[in-house]
């Protein structure tokens, strides 16, 4: 759908009500790297667990009380119908409460919200995905939609960028995800003395990425502003149009749903209208200071 703001909207919501909270208990945490863990919450009521759906690239409301809420990406399959996984960075007072939370307490949670990655218009295309550091997770669900129904897509790549070896996520999946059709490449921006790839930005994959058809190719991209900008220009210097790249926009979400007006970049709210957009859509608000 469009908004008034003119931004189109790809909304998937399973309730009616975006204020409602549900009883959610933690399954499991599994400590990926320093100070990043995934927790996998399921649902106390099996109704609300049966109806709830999501798409790659939406986030949930996370909610602790007396510490509270915080918009967190869903980093797990969307088929999984029996928990959804959330992989987390301590980074401030919600997300330090809920490093010191065990498997069995409960939270709170709202959603899904947001706009998702376009799998739709990948059908028939190659797909490069291009990350770096907490940004994976977002994508995490599109590489698992896009590897289930491998025949329906062209060639498909994943460029992910580091500070180090030993702070890329998901490495115990890159083996069964090469297995399944996805080409896999990492950089790092130190190496250490065991490491043996690519050193340097991530932006530096995508110049030197291989049979690349700029007429048949989906860009999707997330991670910090920096990194999205240089990201764009690299993929518009090799052909691909504005229209052909989406972007994952990060800002401090409060409401999920456009009201409270901290997200909000030019005439779009990132909460709503976003955090998937595509590319000229954006493009004339993403280098105007204060916004």
């Amino acid at each position: 759908m469009t908004g008034s703001n003119g931004i189109e909207s790809t909304v998937a919501q399973f309730s009616s009500d975006p204020w409602a909270t549900h009883c959610v208990t933690i399954e499991n945490i599994h400590r990926e790297i320093a100070g990043v863990a995934t927790y996998d919450l399921a649902f106390r009521d099996k109704s609300v667990a049966d109806a709830f759906r999501f798409s790659p690239g939406q986030f949930n409301m996370l909610y602790l009380p007396g510490a509270g809420e915080i918009a967190i990406s869903i980093s797990d399959d969307p088929a999984n119908t029996q928990s959804c996984a959330h992989t987390i960075r301590v980074a401030g007072n919600v997300t330090r409460t809920l490093a010191s939370m065990k498997i069995g307490d409960t939270l709170g949670l709202r959603g899904p919200f947001g706009t998702s990655w376009p799998m739709a218009q990948c059908i028939g295309r190659d797909v490069v995905m291009i990350t770096g550091g907490i940004g994976l997770p977002p994508l995490r669900p599109a590489i698992y939609q896009l590897l289930r129904d491998r025949r329906l897509f062209g060639r498909l790549s994943l460029l992910y960028g580091a500070r180090s070896p030993d702070t890329l996520l998901y490495q115990d999946e890159y083996d069964r995800w090469t297995e399944n059709g996805l080409s896999v490449a990492t950089t790092v921006d130190r190496s250490d003395a065991n490491w043996r790839g690519n050193v340097g930005v991530v932006t530096m994959l995508m110049d030197q990425l291989r049979d690349f058809d700029p007429r048949n190719t989906v860009l999707m991209c997330c991670g910090p502003e920096v990194m999205l900008r240089f990201t764009v220009l690299s993929a518009l210097n090799r052909g691909l149009a504005m229209e052909q790249i989406w972007v994952s926009m990060e800002r401090n979400m409060q409401c999920a749903v456009g009201h409270c007006g901290h997200c909000q970049l030019g005439p779009a709210f990132i909460c709503k209208d976003g955090p998937v957009f595509r590319y000229d859509k954006i493009a004339p608000y993403i280098d105007v200071k204060g916004l």
